[in-house]
C-alpha cells in the first residue's frame, strides 16, 4: 500500500513518540505490583548475607520464600553472575533487593524475567553505562569515605568508620559484631558499569536514608526521583535494614504486592 506524505509524516512522529515512551521508567505509583512470593536480597561493601537477617526473620513470617546472595566482591559481573544464578532457582515473580553497592547488581541483573520489580535501599541506582563515580562526586563527599583502607588490592572500612559512618546508629555492641565479619572487597568491583538499568522497565521502590554517612541524602533522593520510584524516608545511618527492618520490610512488601 502506498503512504502519502502525509501519512508517512504520521507514523514517522507516532513511531518517535513511542520510542520515546519505551525509555521512560516504569513507575511504582503508575503500576500495580505483581504479586510476588519470592524476595531475593543481595548486600554491599562492608557486609555480607547476614545483613539481612533482621529483614529475613519479617519476610518469612509474612509467608515469602527468601534468599539472601552472597555477593563475593570481587567484579562486578561476578557479582551479577551471583546473583542471576539464585533468580534462575525462583519459581515465581521474585522481587530484587539490593542495599548500598548492590543497587549495581539490581540494576544490571534486575532485567532478569522472574524478577518483578526493584527495591533499592540506601543503594546506587546507575542508569546503563553510567560512570556512578563522576555522578557520586557531583554531591559533597560523604565521611565515610575517608575511613575506607586497602591491603593491596583488597578494601575495608577501619573500625571507627564503620562504627561512626556505617552503623552510627547501632548499640555499639552490634555494630562491632557487623564489623568483624565485614568482607573485604576487590579494587576491581568498583570499575563495573552497568550495561542495562533494569528500573527503566521494571516497577522501582527506594528506601533514602536521610542520616546517611556512607552515600549522600541528597544523591539517594536525586536516584529515586530519576527512578520514578515509590520512594520513602526512613531516619537512619546506612544500615536502615538493620535499624529500622520494619520499615524496610514493609517497603519489599508492596513491591512484592503483599499487604504491608
Amino acid at each position: 500500500m502506498m503512504m502519502n506524505r502525509r501519512t508517512f509524516s504520521t507514523a514517522l512522529v507516532a513511531g518517535a513518540a513511542a520510542s520515546l515512551i519505551s525509555t521512560k521508567p516504569t513507575t511504582a505509583a503508575s503500576t500495580a505490583p505483581v504479586k510476588a512470593r519470592n524476595v531475593v536480597l543481595v548486600h554491599g561493601l562492608f557486609a555480607d548475607g547476614s545483613c539481612w537477617s533482621e529483614v529475613i526473620a519479617r519476610l518469612q513470617a509474612a509467608g515469602l520464600n527468601v534468599t539472601s546472595v552472597q555477593n563475593p566482591l570481587t567484579t562486578l559481573p561476578d557479582a551479577v553472575a551471583s546473583a542471576e544464578r539464585v533468580l534462575a532457582r525462583q519459581d515465581g515473580p521474585t522481587v530484587l533487593v539490593g542495599h548500598s553497592f548492590s543497587g549495581m547488581i539490581v540494576t544490571e541483573a534486575g532485567v532478569h524475567p522472574n524478577v518483578s520489580a526493584l527495591v533499592y535501599v540506601a543503594a546506587r541506582a546507575p542508569d546503563a553505562g553510567e560512570d556512578y563515580t563522576a555522578l557520586a562526586k557531583t554531591y559533597p563527599t560523604p565521611p565515610a569515605s575517608a575511613g575506607i583502607v586497602f591491603d593491596g588490592d583488597e578494601g575495608r572500612l577501619s573500625e571507627e568508620a564503620f562504627l561512626r559512618d556505617f552503623a552510627g546508629d547501632l548499640p555499639a555492641a552490634k555494630a562491632k559484631v557487623l564489623y568483624a565479619v565485614q568482607e573485604p572487597f576487590n579494587k576491581a568491583l568498583l570499575t563495573g558499569k552497568t550495561t542495562h538499568a533494569a528500573w527503566r522497565s521494571k516497577p522501582s521502590y527506594y528506601a533514602v536514608s536521610t542520616e546517611d554517612r556512607t552515600i549522600n541524602p541528597d544523591l539517594e533522593r536525586f536516584m529515586a526521583k530519576r527512578m520514578g520510584a515509590k520512594t520513602i524516608e526512613v531516619k537512619a545511618s546506612h544500615l536502615s535494614l538493620i535499624s529500622h527492618p520494619d520499615e524496610i520490610t514493609r517497603l519489599i512488601l508492596q513491591a512484592a504486592g503483599q499487604q504491608a
